[in-house]
């Protein structure tokens, strides 16, 4: 797995001595799905880069609801974690395996090494951070502004593989921050409309282009 830097944007310009750093002070690790890769009070000792599967992060509310804050995809990393790392807090939200997983792990000295050695390397954090950031100001702007319904539709078609989305009312009820009954109703509106066909725990797009529509309709 040597040429993992060059999956991600960034690194791929890091001189060799530097990556020589990077390869031998991390690690290959793998994660079954269902894995809190991390929770609420854990101490972020490394930095994940993901190679392979997908990372859900939510954060449970007060009231009792789990809040889906974002995805962590392959070639992407965790903006919660690096927060963490650069302020030396632990976790306040949980890392779910979605997927098996595999990413890389660099630990803290050598992210420090690093962060402090190389401005490529300081530059790809940064821009990872902010880019992510900008994603949960949309997420907020979303939540706030944007109708259930656009945002359901636009959810279902992120989510679907070959026009099925193998998600529960609850699990896109905390996808989209909202209560499970207003996803029932939801769902039960665009069913009825000939847009999708529900069965236990699947979800059809038989509408794809009227979803589509609806996702556009708030831009």
């Amino acid at each position: 797995m040597l040429d993992w830097i060059e999956r991600f944007d960034g690194l791929e310009q890091l001189p060799e001595d530097i990556r020589e750093i990077l390869i031998s002070g991390s690690k290959i690790v793998n994660v079954p799905a269902g894995t809190h890769v991390f929770a609420p009070g854990d101490p972020a000792d490394n930095l994940l880069l993901l190679l392979e599967g997908s990372v859900r992060v939510q954060q449970h509310s007060d009231t009792g609801r789990d809040v889906f804050l974002y995805r962590v995809h392959a070639g992407e990393s965790c903006v919660l974690t690096t927060a963490c790392m650069l302020s030396f807090d632990n976790y306040s939200a949980d890392g779910i395996a979605e997927t098996n997983v595999s990413a890389v792990a660099i630990p803290r000295a050598t992210f420090d090494d690093l962060t402090a050695r190389s401005s490529i390397f300081r530059e790809f954090i940064f821009k990872t951070y902010s880019q992510r950031i900008m994603g949960l100001f949309k997420l907020i702007d979303d939540i706030v502004f944007r109708r259930v319904d656009v945002r359901l539709a636009a959810r279902l078609l992120e989510l679907a593989e070959n026009d099925v989305v193998r998600a529960t009312h609850q699990v896109l009820g905390t996808e989209l921050g909202t209560a499970r009954e207003v996803i029932s109703r939801t769902l039960a509106e665009f069913q009825k409309r000939g847009w999708v066909e529900q069965a236990r725990g699947e979800i059809h797009l038989v509408g794809r282009s009227a979803l589509e529509r609806m996702a556009r309709s708030a831009e």
